[in-house]
């Protein structure tokens, strides 16, 4: 089955941040409809920050979602960086002593990090938040490993279940945040969170694919 050495997951990060930085814009707008509009310069803040230190250092995937999830927690403002810091350091912490990663692993990294997310939320599915898109792609994941599926084809469901998970959040009324005291009036506009979410999914799908292709070429 097809593996990433974990040493080599810099490009995975970089991916992500570049993901962000290039949806600011559009982030902001989605949030500014039923939030405080500011989650995507929060985000990009927290992201380009990680670039910005880490740029010229080499590091491997998980240890790369730890630095980046210490800043995120600790650095931007807003509900979300205690939300991704949390993600992200407890994929990490999944990660760790990891020479390779593959379908497992990853799955195993991401259901970490959406247990952590469970500890200190209480969101759950079908509420209009990040969870609905994040539970939907680790459960493409596991599905995929109970089917055999290779890494590639399982990375691709997980896009899939993620931007569906982000699509769903547009029929919800929102329980959580400042978008939940407009009730009936959240409805019909995408979760910001979600959206983020599947954008940091595909791009983090997106790198690894590219590291598996760029693994057969030599």
């Amino acid at each position: 089955m097809a593996v990433f050495h974990n040493a080599d997951g810099k490009q995975i990060l970089m991916r992500m941040v570049k993901a962000i930085q290039e949806n600011k814009s559009y982030l902001g707008e989605v949030d500014g409809l039923i939030g405080d509009g500011d989650h995507g310069m929060n985000m990009n803040k927290g992201f380009s920050m990680f670039a910005e230190q880490f740029f010229d250092e080499d590091f491997g995937f998980s240890e790369g979602l730890d630095k980046l999830g210490m800043i995120l927690l600790n650095q931007i403002g807003g509900s979300m960086g205690p939300i991704y810091g949390t993600i992200f350091m407890d994929m990490a912490e999944a990660g760790e002593g990891m020479d390779v990663i593959g379908l497992a692993e990853l799955a195993h990294m991401l259901e970490a990090g959406f247990d952590g997310l469970c500890d200190i939320v209480e969101a759950r599915e079908g509420d209009k938040t990040l969870v609905d898109t994040l539970a939907p792609a680790i459960d493409a994941l596991k599905k995929a490993l109970d089917t055999g599926t290779d890494f590639a084809e399982a990375l691709a469901e997980m896009k899939t279940a993620a931007e569906a998970g982000r699509d769903s959040t547009k029929d919800m009324v929102a329980k959580f945040g400042r978008s939940s005291r407009l009730g009936e009036r959240s409805r019909g506009v995408l979760d910001a969170g979600a959206v983020s979410c599947c954008i940091i999914l595909c791009a983090m799908a997106d790198g690894i694919q590219e590291m598996l292709e760029a693994y057969d070429e030599r």
